[in-house]
């Protein structure tokens, strides 16, 4: 899952994306409201963290712009301020949730699991499951049968989204975007390798495979007959 994090504390802002990153989060962060509708109007994210008070403009300007924009992308609002009439017209102006600061990291990723599962339409459970391979986002396990799969947060990554889209055909460039951040320049095999880690664990020692090469096109995670 990609999130463009603008938060303009900057100890704040480095300490959430070192955590999501390390959840398995793909972030792009930014420092104040200006850049945030810049990177907004030229790149789509699952989701979006935006800081109420930032400089150059404000979360709700941001807000503003992106839904004038026409995107539905999931909106969680960070603050400081605790007032009913601040909550109010941030979600009165399209935010999808709002956490007041300080808060804890677990309430954050919970509240991010929550909103983009929403928004995307997807069930309100936690687990994702193609044939027997099953993952808890919540938990950030997974399962094969009766089988504990252990994955790196990068591996993890890729393979929620590749079951969040089963039966799609996934470009690589797709999953690029998906995954890795501004920081990933791209034009290597960093896909095909990380492909290849997740087939060794999910299907290694497996009758029926599930992740699938079309060849010209991508990847896609199914269950074939």
């Amino acid at each position: 899952m990609r999130i463009l994090l603008a938060e303009d504390e900057k100890d704040l802002n480095a300490i959430l994306v070192k955590k999501l990153s390390a959840d398995g989060y793909s972030v792009d962060a930014c420092f104040d409201g200006q850049e945030a509708i810049d990177i907004l109007s030229y790149t789509d994210y699952d989701a979006v963290i935006l800081d109420v008070m930032m400089p150059k403009a404000d979360g709700f300007a941001v807000l503003a712009a992106l839904r004038g924009a026409g995107k539905t992308t999931p909106v969680l609002m960070l603050t400081a301020r605790d007032a009913i009439e601040d909550r109010v017209l941030g979600l009165d102006s399209g935010a999808n949730d709002y956490l007041v600061k300080p808060f804890s990291f677990a309430e954050l990723t919970a509240r991010l699991r929550v909103m983009t599962r929403t928004a995307f339409g997807k069930a309100s459970t936690s687990l994702l499951t193609v044939a027997d391979l099953t993952l808890d986002t919540a938990a950030k396990t997974v399962t094969r049968g009766d089988r504990v799969i252990d994955l790196s947060a990068k591996e993890y990554a890729l393979l929620e989204y590749l079951v969040s889209h089963a039966g799609a055909v996934l470009s690589r460039e797709r999953i690029e975007d998906a995954i890795w951040n501004f920081d990933y320049e791209g034009g290597t095999n960093v896909v095909d390798v990380y492909i290849s880690y997740l087939r060794k664990k999910i299907d290694s020692g497996q009758a029926v495979k599930l992740i699938h090469t079309v060849r010209g096109q991508g990847y896609v995670i199914r269950e074939d007959k």
